[in-house]
Protein backbone atom coordinates (compact mmCIF):
# COMPACT_ATOMS: atom_id res chain seq x y z
CA UNK A 1 0.00 0.00 0.00
CA UNK A 2 3.23 2.26 0.42
CA UNK A 3 5.06 1.69 -2.78
CA UNK A 4 5.63 5.94 -3.40
CA UNK A 5 7.57 5.91 -0.43
CA UNK A 6 11.14 6.04 -0.73
CA UNK A 7 13.36 2.56 -0.25
CA UNK A 8 14.01 3.63 3.08
CA UNK A 9 10.69 3.74 4.45
CA UNK A 10 9.59 0.31 2.86
CA UNK A 11 12.62 -1.27 4.25
CA UNK A 12 10.76 -1.79 7.93
CA UNK A 13 8.32 -3.63 5.71
CA UNK A 14 11.10 -6.40 4.71
CA UNK A 15 10.31 -8.58 7.78
CA UNK A 16 6.66 -8.91 7.48
CA UNK A 17 7.22 -9.12 3.47
CA UNK A 18 9.48 -12.49 4.35
CA UNK A 19 7.28 -13.81 6.82
CA UNK A 20 4.70 -13.84 3.96
CA UNK A 21 6.88 -15.95 2.03
CA UNK A 22 7.39 -18.18 4.37
CA UNK A 23 4.47 -19.01 5.03
CA UNK A 24 3.15 -19.36 1.10
CA UNK A 25 6.57 -21.33 0.80
CA UNK A 26 8.16 -19.11 -1.27
CA UNK A 27 10.92 -17.07 0.73
CA UNK A 28 13.80 -19.19 -1.50
CA UNK A 29 12.39 -16.95 -4.23
CA UNK A 30 12.29 -13.82 -2.28
CA UNK A 31 15.08 -12.17 -4.41
CA UNK A 32 14.02 -13.51 -7.82
CA UNK A 33 11.55 -11.30 -10.16
CA UNK A 34 8.04 -12.24 -9.74
CA UNK A 35 7.89 -12.71 -14.05
CA UNK A 36 10.72 -15.63 -13.38
CA UNK A 37 8.28 -17.37 -11.28
CA UNK A 38 6.81 -20.73 -12.16
CA UNK A 39 2.81 -20.35 -12.47
CA UNK A 40 1.97 -22.06 -9.48
CA UNK A 41 4.74 -19.94 -7.33
CA UNK A 42 3.16 -16.65 -8.97
CA UNK A 43 -0.58 -17.99 -7.69
CA UNK A 44 1.22 -18.61 -3.93
CA UNK A 45 2.81 -15.18 -4.82
CA UNK A 46 -0.71 -13.86 -5.26
CA UNK A 47 -2.24 -15.49 -2.42
CA UNK A 48 1.05 -14.07 0.08
CA UNK A 49 -0.41 -10.04 -1.17
CA UNK A 50 -3.66 -11.18 -0.17
CA UNK A 51 -2.46 -12.32 2.92
CA UNK A 52 -0.77 -8.86 3.47
CA UNK A 53 -4.40 -7.20 3.82
CA UNK A 54 -5.01 -9.74 6.90
CA UNK A 55 -8.65 -10.25 4.83
CA UNK A 56 -11.30 -11.95 6.54
CA UNK A 57 -12.82 -12.88 3.38
CA UNK A 58 -10.74 -13.93 0.54
CA UNK A 59 -12.36 -14.53 -2.82
CA UNK A 60 -10.46 -16.72 -5.35
CA UNK A 61 -11.76 -17.30 -8.87
CA UNK A 62 -10.18 -20.69 -10.09
CA UNK A 63 -6.98 -20.54 -8.19
CA UNK A 64 -5.61 -23.91 -9.83
CA UNK A 65 -6.61 -22.94 -13.29
CA UNK A 66 -3.99 -24.09 -15.84
CA UNK A 67 -1.88 -25.91 -13.08
CA UNK A 68 0.34 -29.13 -13.54
CA UNK A 69 -0.51 -31.95 -10.90
CA UNK A 70 2.10 -31.21 -8.46
CA UNK A 71 1.65 -27.20 -8.32
CA UNK A 72 -2.27 -28.07 -8.06
CA UNK A 73 -1.51 -29.65 -4.86
CA UNK A 74 0.52 -27.34 -3.72
CA UNK A 75 -1.94 -24.23 -3.78
CA UNK A 76 -4.34 -26.71 -2.64
CA UNK A 77 -2.41 -27.48 0.36
CA UNK A 78 -1.77 -23.36 0.63
CA UNK A 79 -5.43 -22.56 0.53
CA UNK A 80 -6.56 -24.95 3.24
CA UNK A 81 -3.27 -23.40 5.50
CA UNK A 82 -4.65 -19.68 5.16
CA UNK A 83 -8.56 -20.57 5.75
CA UNK A 84 -7.68 -20.96 9.15
CA UNK A 85 -9.85 -17.87 11.26
CA UNK A 86 -11.26 -16.92 7.59
CA UNK A 87 -13.77 -17.53 5.20
CA UNK A 88 -12.65 -18.23 1.39
CA UNK A 89 -15.01 -18.01 -1.37
CA UNK A 90 -13.89 -19.83 -4.26
CA UNK A 91 -15.02 -20.77 -7.66
CA UNK A 92 -13.37 -24.17 -8.59
CA UNK A 93 -13.69 -26.50 -11.63
CA UNK A 94 -10.98 -29.52 -10.25
CA UNK A 95 -13.29 -32.19 -8.24
CA UNK A 96 -9.93 -33.09 -6.45
CA UNK A 97 -9.53 -29.41 -5.20
CA UNK A 98 -13.40 -29.37 -4.24
CA UNK A 99 -13.73 -32.64 -2.54
CA UNK A 100 -10.47 -31.81 -0.42
CA UNK A 101 -10.83 -28.53 0.56
CA UNK A 102 -14.82 -27.12 0.44
CA UNK A 103 -16.68 -27.30 4.02
CA UNK A 104 -19.76 -26.01 1.90
CA UNK A 105 -20.08 -26.42 -1.86
CA UNK A 106 -22.90 -23.96 -4.26
CA UNK A 107 -23.72 -25.33 -7.68
CA UNK A 108 -25.21 -22.90 -10.19
CA UNK A 109 -26.55 -24.02 -13.38
CA UNK A 110 -27.61 -20.99 -15.81
CA UNK A 111 -26.94 -18.72 -13.38
CA UNK A 112 -28.94 -20.24 -10.45
CA UNK A 113 -28.85 -22.73 -7.66
CA UNK A 114 -29.37 -25.67 -7.88
CA UNK A 115 -27.59 -27.53 -5.33
CA UNK A 116 -25.97 -26.54 -1.56
CA UNK A 117 -24.30 -29.02 0.92
CA UNK A 118 -21.56 -31.37 1.12
CA UNK A 119 -19.34 -32.81 -1.05
CA UNK A 120 -20.57 -36.17 -0.62
CA UNK A 121 -24.49 -34.66 -1.18
CA UNK A 122 -23.42 -33.01 -4.02
CA UNK A 123 -21.48 -35.49 -5.99
CA UNK A 124 -24.42 -38.07 -5.76
CA UNK A 125 -27.12 -35.36 -6.66
CA UNK A 126 -29.12 -36.58 -9.82
CA UNK A 127 -29.57 -32.86 -11.03
CA UNK A 128 -26.18 -31.96 -10.39
CA UNK A 129 -25.08 -35.13 -12.60
CA UNK A 130 -27.39 -34.14 -14.89
CA UNK A 131 -26.45 -30.87 -15.39
CA UNK A 132 -22.54 -31.53 -15.76
CA UNK A 133 -22.42 -35.20 -17.27
CA UNK A 134 -25.86 -34.56 -19.42
CA UNK A 135 -27.41 -37.63 -18.14
CA UNK A 136 -27.82 -39.43 -14.05
CA UNK A 137 -26.71 -42.60 -13.05
CA UNK A 138 -30.26 -43.91 -13.19
CA UNK A 139 -30.89 -43.32 -16.78
CA UNK A 140 -27.19 -44.75 -17.37
CA UNK A 141 -28.49 -47.80 -15.76
CA UNK A 142 -31.85 -48.04 -17.67
CA UNK A 143 -30.21 -47.82 -20.59
CA UNK A 144 -28.14 -50.74 -20.65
Amino acid sequence: MHFWRSQRVLYRLNDQAIALLERVGLAQYANHPTASLPYGRKRALEIATTLAMDPLLMLLDEPTQGMGHEDVEHVTELIEQVSEGRTILMVEHNMNVISSIADRITVLARGAVLAEGNYSEISSNPAVIEAYMGTTTETQEAKL
